[in-house]
């Protein structure tokens, strides 16, 4: 989906909030046709065709407001312009901070982190580093396997500063969307918009990347951020960055990158032993105010090689969601069969977008067409968002490619729609038991 398509969906949905609070002929006259161009610190900006056109829409300014609101896009006002006008034009610049806000999970705190003997040096570094931003540790360069709390541990440094420094600017952002952005930038006209990239991610106090092993090969992208971490190191600001490997076995990345990773501290999380993940397991029950017997837990652990702390919560979660369905408290038998269930549908061959799509279409009785559509109807809204969040969970696939899938679906959309459904099964056991059904469809086919 390209940045206009992206605002013409943001006001679609607007659109259809405001249709319920003006008349038929007003919203049809002056608000129907009206262009969303840009994006400006949380407003949206209306292309009107005429000085009266602009006239009456600021004469509904209060309901428009109202519709953005309801609509929940994470906007908050409006501007209204007209080409040649002198009364109706933008003349608001970006403010960079109000246009990124963190956008971190709040759940993950140092608090929260669960420390053993494979992690404590990095969380030490980490608390450092969150204590004193540019003074300790700089860069301080995270490494270690999937599923270890790489990103838990950046972004518990991220919401730490925000908490204990609210006047620093913070910007934690992961190595997809850096990409991503900067692309963006690079495809759109006008030289405004590299200096509006290059002036979010240089303009920052603390600048936190995930999974920088994802640009190897990339030169361009390479290039961009060598520049941004020179401006932000010379200038003492804090950079902290993750990768699934050290910095010296990147080898796709340029020599000078490396090097400049290799210049502060290196930090590594090992994988769990099996007192920390009995303690991650504990916490992650109380989380889901779930009784879950040590023997369950011991169970969940040494059934499996996998040191992955995700494969581990999955497995519990899948027990949770056992127990729930069955009506029964959590014991080593029902975890067993519980598990035993999840494997025999877990073996099979190739997981592919075509058979996520399918199986996702024949579970709600929906066409193919209508999944990949801008249809709104609540049910199939829902349907493509359980999609898009079994792709990003199924398939290593970046977000590009996905929404290519997906009908054009622009990365941001899909990234809140795996967000939305992961806060939904917690609490939606209907949601859960969906995504269950449709995942072993998946791995059946």
């Amino acid at each position: 989906m390209t940045e206009k398509a992206q605002f013409e969906y943001l006001w679609d949905k607007i659109r259809e909030r405001l249709e319920k609070l003006v008349t038929h002929i007003t919203f049809e006259t002056y608000f129907k046709n009206l262009e969303a161009t840009d994006i400006v610190n949380k407003k949206i900006v209306l292309k009107a065709a005429s000085e009266t056109g602009a006239g009456i829409v600021m004469r509904n300014a209060d309901k428009l407001r109202e519709a953005i609101a309801a609509a929940q896009v994470g906007l908050n006002d409006f501007i209204v312009f007209v080409e040649g006008s002198s009364q109706y034009t933008v003349d608001e610049l970006p403010d960079a901070l109000e246009e990124n806000p963190l956008q971190t999970d709040k759940r993950f705190t140092f608090d929260s982190y669960v420390v053993g003997t494979s992690n404590r040096l990095v969380y030490a570094a980490a608390k450092s580093v969150a204590s004193a931003p540019g003074e300790n540790f700089n860069p301080l360069y995270i490494y270690g396997g999937t599923g270890l709390g790489k990103t838990h541990l950046l972004q518990a440094i991220a919401n730490e500063i925000a908490s204990q420094k609210p006047s620093l600017k913070v910007l934690y952002t992961t190595s997809e969307k850096f990409l991503n952005e900067f692309v963006d930038s690079l495809s759109r006209s006008g030289e405004g918009q590299i200096a509006r990239f290059r002036s979010r991610y240089r303009n920052v106090d603390v600048l936190l990347i995930d999974d920088v092993q994802f640009w190897a090969g990339k030169s361009g992208v390479q290039e961009e951020f060598f520049h941004t971490f020179n401006e932000l190191f010379s200038q003492n600001k804090q950079i902290v960055i993750t990768s699934d490997c050290p910095a010296k076995d990147l080898k796709l990345l340029e020599e000078r990158l490396r090097t400049r990773f290799e210049g502060g501290l290196i930090a590594d999380v090992q994988p769990p032993d099996i007192e920390t993940k009995i303690a991650i397991l504990k916490k992650k029950a109380y989380e889901r105010k779930a009784v879950v017997p040590d023997e369950v837990l011991a169970f969940l652990i040494k059934s499996t090689d996998d040191d992955n702390v995700r494969t581990l919560e999955g497995r519990l979660n899948t027990v949770i969601f056992a127990s729930k369905l069955h009506e029964q408290p959590i014991s080593l038998e029902l975890a067993a069969l519980a598990l035993q269930e999840s494997i025999n549908v877990s073996e099979p061959g190739e997981v592919t977008p075509g058979a996520i799509i399918r199986a996702t279409c024949a579970h709600y009785g929906i066409t193919q067409q209508e999944l990949l559509s801008k249809n709104k109807k609540a049910e199939i809204a829902r349907a493509r968002q359980i999609c898009a969040y079994l792709m990003r969970d199924m398939l290593s696939m970046p977000l590009v490619n996905i929404g290519q899938e997906m009908g054009g679906m622009h990365y941001s959309t899909i990234i809140y729609a795996h967000d939305k459904i992961a806060e939904l099964m917690k609490v939606n056991d209907k949601i859960a038991k969906d995504v269950s059904d449709i995942r072993s469809v998946v791995l059946k086919q």
